[in-house]
């Protein structure tokens, strides 16, 4: 049945030979690289406006015109990280980002300081996206408001399913409405400046006046600075996928990062620029993008298509996650820091372990959040700008050793665009710690310190199964133990096969029903009288922790080098049969793992109907 479902749910398994045909195209890579970055401009520039009006409830002279050059300023850093990207792609075709580059160039704790904010990045992606996209759907439909929790849930496992069948099936779902997206977010700018410069809508106010420099107005400013960064979200995306496009891999890896920055700095500085021409500013219970596409198109066909597209994006925004996410685990994995399992490829050719882990985090930190944006989103800029920074200068260190001519203008750019992210690294820090940002820093530390664990016990591991000081030991001396529970054919089927293994068996039960102990010795006897019997009282009726005491203390007794245990383990033909049976042997096995100088056999009595 089970095997019937995971086909059902993800298709048939794919060839390990069959991996370089789920390679992208440059059309295919943007709607699964690039969806997380776009999808920010559905909320970022509400950022803005949210730390800005933020200042005018405090009192302050705040007009909200700073919000366009604010986000110009945001458009400028993009450029120049893509840029900066850019040119990590062609170093490091193979893919990693941040952990790759600062692993080669800055040393290992910087290279798993870099792994650690991408992988808090991803799953923060997906829980800020998933918000988003119920956020913008609730706007539209304000009964569905009360149930977001459950449908980010149910979001999540959508996505989730969808790229646990394959990079290509993953990206043919996910392309229409990334690209239905572009077109609305230009439908909705283009038909708003049009409709403005008709003069269909009033010029803004004049601003009421301008507050003075002070602290506290210079520190509002940065603060509706760092609110809006999030717009650089997933800018790194594409670095650290390059392995799923088709060759030449950096070129079109390049080309897709450079088109997604343009789209991103003309989609959201449009939307900042139309905000501020009709006067929106945030409210609870609506998006600012709900809020504009209502004013401009009314709530006819067009505003709903919005609104759909919007919600769409920002959900399949967390699809950059899920292709992101797994492929640096499965290399930080390789490298053992993290588990084992996180490298596997799936059935499907990708790194289903990865994603799963993903989509269960991500679900947790909803439901904590209860699906609000705006409680999220400080927890999620800090390891996107220390990623960022630790992949620039591991660049210009790379650039400095590098003999290749024409290095210095590439230096160059990658130092700028390490201290710009640096800056604003800090000054996300500064600015949102209160509002959650230190718990980013805290996780950031005990997720390194879980690295060096993990690498840690794998060293001890494979230390201790090293054949270097390997003796050979003499004959194995053990004891076959077999517990059972009355006297039928799986018994004696388990008594033959320990006869076979081992010259010394020992047959014990537990007495729960209080029987005659005489009668229970006299019926074994008769069927199997070359093997003791121990009869284990427990006026209490608990059947494990005698029979684990027992083998405890046959341990003790005897000087073999192994207890061996058998146990006799019945086996219906149908998987709902078992719940009919009493799991007494698998609780028996998952105790007697864990135990020192314990073999645990199973010996299986299949019923035939």
């Amino acid at each position: 049945m089970f095997r019937w479902l995971k086909q059902f749910l993800i298709g048939s398994p794919l060839e390990t030979a069959a991996l370089h045909e789920q390679r992208l195209s440059k059309k295919a890579g943007l709607a699964v690289l690039a969806s997380d970055n776009l999808s920010s401009t559905a909320y970022a520039a509400e950022e803005i406006l949210l730390a800005l009006t933020a200042g005018v409830a405090a009192g302050m002279l705040v007009p909200l015109h700073y919000s366009v050059p604010i986000a110009g300023a945001i458009v400028l850093l993009t450029v120049l990280v893509a840029v900066s990207y850019g040119q990590t792609m062609y170093a490091y075709p193979t893919g990693g980002g941040a952990y790759t580059v600062a692993k080669e160039n800055l040393g290992v704790t910087a290279a798993l300081a870099g792994a650690a904010a991408l992988l808090l990045d991803y799953i923060l992606t997906v829980a800020v996206s998933v918000a988003a996209g119920v956020a913008a759907i609730t706007s539209a439909i304000p009964n569905w408001y009360s149930h977001r929790v459950l449908l980010c849930a149910l979001a999540v496992m959508a996505i989730l399913l969808a790229n646990l069948r394959g990079v290509r099936e993953s990206a043919a779902v996910f392309a229409g409405p990334v690209y239905l997206f572009i077109v609305s977010a230009f439908v909705l700018i283009g038909g708003g400046l049009l409709r403005y410069f008709q003069g269909a809508v009033p010029p803004p106010a004049p601003p009421p006046g301008h507050e003075a420099w002070s602290f506290a107005f210079v520190f509002l400013l940065l603060r509706a600075f760092a609110s809006g960064c999030v717009a650089l979200t997933g800018v790194e995306a594409v670095a650290n996928g390059v392995r799923i496009f088709r060759p030449p891999v950096s070129r079109n890896a390049a080309v897709t990062l450079y088109c997604m920055a343009a789209l991103l700095a003309t989609m959201f500085l449009g939307t900042s620029v139309l905000a501020y021409l009709y006067g929106v500013v945030p409210r609870e219970g609506e998006t600012v993008l709900s809020q504009l596409g209502r004013t401009i198109f009314g709530t006819g066909p067009i505003y709903y298509v919005i609104q759909a597209a919007t919600m769409a994006i920002l959900i399949l925004a967390a699809n950059t996650s899920f292709a992101d996410f797994p492929r640096l685990a499965s290399l930080v994995a390789q490298d053992r820091f993290l588990p084992r399992q996180l490298a596997n490829l799936g059935d499907k050719l990708v790194y289903s372990n990865g994603m799963i882990f993903l989509a269960l985090v991500a679900t947790g930190l909803l439901v904590f959040f209860q699906g609000d944006v705006h409680n999220l989103i400080p927890l999620y800029m800090v390891g996107v700008f220390l990623a960022i920074t630790l992949s620039q200068a591991g660049m210009v260190v790379h650039w400095w050793r590098s003999s290749e001519g024409g290095t210095v203008w590439r230096l160059a750019v990658n130092a700028l665009g390490a201290f710009a992210t640096g800056v604003v690294m800090v000054v996300v820090a500064v600015v949102k710690f209160r509002q959650g940002a230190w718990l980013v820093v805290v996780a950031l530390a005990a997720l390194m310190l879980l690295f060096r664990k993990i690498r840690d016990h794998y060293f001890v591991a494979t230390r201790e199964l090293s054949l270097a000081d390997y003796e050979k030991p003499a004959e194995l001396r053990h004891t076959a133990v077999v517990p059972v529970a009355g006297m039928n054919k799986m018994v004696l089927g388990a008594i033959e096969y320990a006869r076979s293994i081992s010259k010394d068996v020992i047959a014990v039960t537990v007495n729960v029903d209080n029987l005659d102990r005489e009668e229970l010795l006299e019926k074994w006897q008769a069927w199997a009288p070359d093997v003791p019997l121990v009869i284990l009282e427990s006026p209490y009726r608990a059947i494990h922790r005698p029979l684990l005491t027992f083998i405890d203390e046959l341990e003790g007794w005897r000087d073999d080098d192994v207890i061996t245990v058998v146990i006799p383990e019945f086996i219906t033909k149908r998987w709902w049969h078992h719940l009919l049976h009493n799991q007494t042997s698998l609780f028996l096995k998952a105790a007697l793992l864990f135990k020192p100088k314990i073999v645990v056999t199973s010996v299986p009595h299949h019923m035939r109907k």
